[in-house]
């Protein structure tokens, strides 16, 4: 069998023991439209030719029923050539396409992340198959062999998908609904059972936590080509054990499709880009700590005592002395020094090469795996849209009639779409400005406290708190808006899945991009940057506009981005190995009054059946969420890494932990998902070059206008090399009319007069700061153009064995050959 069918049903004698009249009315009526559906659907399953298997069982008060399912070789053959399967022609020796091995071997250096991993997929030529030409192709006399497991199940994915059960006009057509309307519980391809004998039925399943299945290896199992596929997943990509070794990645897309493929071939691509990022970071903040002990201008802080007397932080905050922040200034120094240019240029540069030889890896793999024209030509319309197209067209591609929706109708719809999609993100403004407003009020509160450490740390205090209230509040809200994206994608009515998912990612990342970065953009470029002067300060909604804490927005910043970057990385990792292990503990738990039951005629279920052991997996749910973590990760090491230099090693050991975490989930703890196909990482790859190019003008406006290099750099030329003195040209001195209110003389940071106007010196360095601003900009962006150009998309060897393929498919498949 190559698909399971579940639904539950009710006892006749336990049905009649439902509290009410009415409630078993209801119940009745909507079981009776449950059968009558589910029975038209499985007529139109054996109508097609589709052989079934049926099993039961009884769990506690309900009868569970699987319905095994598997297509006979006629249909195979009409669906693979409907669906533009390809299959192989010709074997191909094996070659390696990693390009740190290929470096390592060039250098004579010991590959210590390779591995050999048992039952290494063959590579093929291949072409479309087609059934008239069948023989041509390789292993044609073996029909239970000749198509893989996962085009078995896309066959079978199709025809389930596009049944109809009801009308089409009330849209009664595929699986999918009526998994939505609960006819049928579960539907999932199964997993590969282990070879070699079967271990005997306990009489009560095992917890999941503890659950030996039949990934695991068994003693007699200790002959590597032994190994069913999903053991050799399990023992060389999921264990632990495994974590510096390269991933079996044509594995992996042998068992899991294309789509799940490419995911893990770009994440662990990506996260061997993140090591040099963090090594180099790792040295910029090193060099931080030797700077900071050398530095003028902190020297002067620390040892100044109570030479700065600085103005009130509110109307009720008493004044305060510059060096009671010696602590918080120093801890700024770390970030904010003059290794921040070089690393915000080299990530800069990082990130475009990073997508340069991306692209080649992926082209190279998508044509190594058969789907380099996918999304052109061979991708077919959605089985949803199958269904529900009110009308069909000629495909000017492939000359063939399709369903079709409408333009004009699609685009209104969009425009519709968006309008609540602007409303939401309006949702996360109001709850920026009212995190702002938390911030304002408790800093004040704890500013007049009265006690000395609120006082000295009510700043860092509301920034802290305010970081932890904010992370409560995207992740709140994501959740809420998640659902109604999917909602608002499939009413758009997109006819291939690529242009389906596209949609619903874009949506979902604007809304995700708002929400988590828009924090930290208002600390970075807003923050402190509206504050006025003493005597004459600038308020909102009545409270006064934030300042920086006395350390500097910088230290802030740095602040923000670790509470948000590496709190999510740490509740998510939390939730992927927490909530699958509960979830499969609680449906294991609900089995253990497991008994049997079965009619004439009906065979009755084993409780280690692997239908069974199957279905109590968790649902796979795509892979969205998978890409969105990565994705506002490489956004937070990019954008603000100017902030931040270690946050690439924040990334490289999440990424290390999270690759075998998502591979234990996909073998050991979900169902198998049905193979999808994909030339490559879809519209993610489209956001990650925005993100690269909204990096470089963001670190350009970070260093420029939050950081003190600028500052620094105009007074060592212009007043004195060795920086001495610096505090005290940042310092301006109160106002006449706020020194005359108080009696009292203080300072405040800014470039004014005792006026309160702004001097020469603020206007020189605003001219500075937008010239730097310009020419760091060019400068990376010239280069960035200059490695695109140097780096072709396509390697040379992908574009031989292109033509090499294409010469064969017309040969084999030529008219002339009968």
């Amino acid at each position: 069998a190559d698909f399971v069918l579940v639904w539950e049903t009710i006892p006749w004698d336990l049905s009649r023991q439902l509290d009410s009249h009415e409630n078993r009315g209801l119940q009745e009526r909507s079981a009776t439209i449950h059968r009558t559906w589910r029975k038209n659907f499985l007529d139109k399953l054996h109508a097609a030719g589709i052989h079934t298997e049926k099993h039961m069982t009884r769990v506690e008060k309900k009868v569970v029923h699987y319905l095994l399912l598997s297509a006979p070789w006629s249909v195979l053959c009409y669906y693979a050539e409907e669906l533009q399967l390809r299959v192989p022609l010709q074997a191909l020796p094996r070659q390696t396409s990693n390009w740190s091995a290929s470096m390592l071997r060039w250098l004579g250096i010991p590959n210590l992340m390779a591995q050999e991993v048992p039952n290494l997929p063959l590579d093929y030529y291949t072409c479309p198959f087609k059934a008239n030409k069948l023989r041509w192709f390789l292993g044609s006399s073996e029909q239970d062999t000749f198509f893989s497991t996962t085009q078995r199940h896309q066959i079978l994915y199709e025809i389930l998908a596009t049944t109809q059960y009801g009308h089409s006009r009330e849209r009664e057509v595929g699986v999918d609904r009526l998994l939505s309307e609960n006819v049928f519980t579960a539907a999932f391809p199964l997993h590969e059972p282990a070879t070699g004998p079967t271990p005997r039925a306990s009489p009560l399943p095992t917890p999941c936590l503890f659950l030996q299945g039949p990934y695991k290896l068994r003693p007699e199992q200790l002959a590597a080509s032994s190994l069913s596929q999903r053991q050799v997943l399990f023992q060389y990509w999921a264990s632990w054990g495994k974590w510096s070794k390269y991933q079996p990645l044509d594995h992996v897309r042998k068992y899991f499709g294309e789509k799940v493929a490419f995911y893990f071939a770009w994440l662990g691509f990506y996260t061997g880009w993140l090591l040099p990022a963090a090594v180099v970071g790792t040295v910029v903040f090193i060099a931080g700590i030797f700077l900071m002990f050398n530095d003028i201008p902190l020297q002067e802080i620390c040892t100044s005592k109570e030479q700065y007397w600085m103005c009130p932080l509110c109307k009720t905050c008493p004044y305060w002395q510059l060096s009671k922040i010696c602590s918080t200034f120093m801890a700024g120094r770390l970030f904010d020094h003059g290794g921040t240019i070089f690393f915000s240029i080299f990530m800069s540069l990082w990130a475009v090469l990073f997508l340069e030889f991306w692209k080649r890896t992926s082209i190279s793999l998508a044509h190594h795996w058969d789907c380099s024209e996918f999304e052109d030509i061979e991708e077919r319309p959605r089985p949803q849209f199958t269904a529900m197209a009110p009308m069909t067209i000629i495909n000017p591609i492939t000359g063939a009639e399709e369903p079709y929706f409408p333009k004009r109708s699609r685009l209104h719809r969009i425009l519709a779409g968006s309008v609540v999609i602007i409303m939401m993100i309006a949702m996360v403004v109001i709850f920026v400005v009212s995190v702002i407003l938390y911030r304002a009020v408790v800093a004040i509160l704890l500013s007049s406290s009265g006690y000395f450490w609120f006082v000295a740390s009510a700043s860092r205090i509301a920034s802290i708190t305010g970081s932890v209230v904010n992370l409560i509040f995207i992740l709140i809200l994501s959740k809420i808006y998640i659902s109604l994206a999917h909602f608002l994608t499939k009413w758009e009515m997109h006819r291939t899945q690529t242009k389906y998912e596209d949609a619903f990612t874009f949506k979902v990342f604007v809304f995700q991009f708002v929400t988590f970065y828009s924090s930290p953009v208002y600390i970075a470029f807003f923050k402190g940057k509206f504050v006025g002067y003493p005597g004459n300060y600038l308020s909102f909604l009545g409270i006064r506009n934030e300042e920086c804490s006395p350390g500097g927005c910088f230290i802030e910043l740095a602040q923000e981005l670790l509470v948000i970057m590496v709190g999510k990385q740490i509740i998510n990792n939390v939730q992927e190995v927490a909530i699958p292990k509960l979830k499969c503990w609680w449906h294991k738990h609900k089995l253990l009054s497991t008994k049997k039951a079965g009619k004439e005629g009906e065979s009755v279920l084993v409780e280690q059946a692997p239908w069974v052991m199957d279905h109590q997996l968790l649902v796979f749910e795509g892979l969205f969420d998978e890409y969105l973590e990565m994705v506002l990760q490489f956004g937070f090491i990019t954008i603000f890494v100017a902030a931040c230099p270690l946050a690439p090693l924040f990334a490289l050991l999440n990424n290390w932990v999270e690759i075998r975490l998502d591979a234990h989930k996909f073998v050991c703890d979900y169902r198998r998902p049905v193979a999808e196909r994909a030339q490559g990482i879809g519209i993610w790859f489209s956001i990650l070059e925005a993100i690269t190019h909204l990096a470089v003008i963001s670190n350009a406006f970070l260093i420029a206008f939050t950081s003190d290099f600028l500052p620094r750099v105009y007074y060592e030329y212009v007043h004195d090399s060795s920086l001495r003195g610096y505090v005290n040209f940042t310092l301006a001195y109160a106002p006449w009319d706020f020194v005359l209110q108080s009696n009292t003389t203080c300072r405040y940071r800014a470039f004014r007069d005792q006026d309160g106007n702004l001097t020469l010196t603020y206007w020189q360095l605003l001219a500075i700061r937008l010239g730097f601003i310009i020419v760091f900009e060019h400068v990376v962006f010239f280069i960035g153009r200059v490695i695109v150009w140097l780096v072709p998309d396509i390697p040379e060897s992908v574009e031989v064995k292109v033509k090499r393929e294409r010469y064969l498919a017309k040969e084999a498949l030529a008219e002339n050959k009968v």
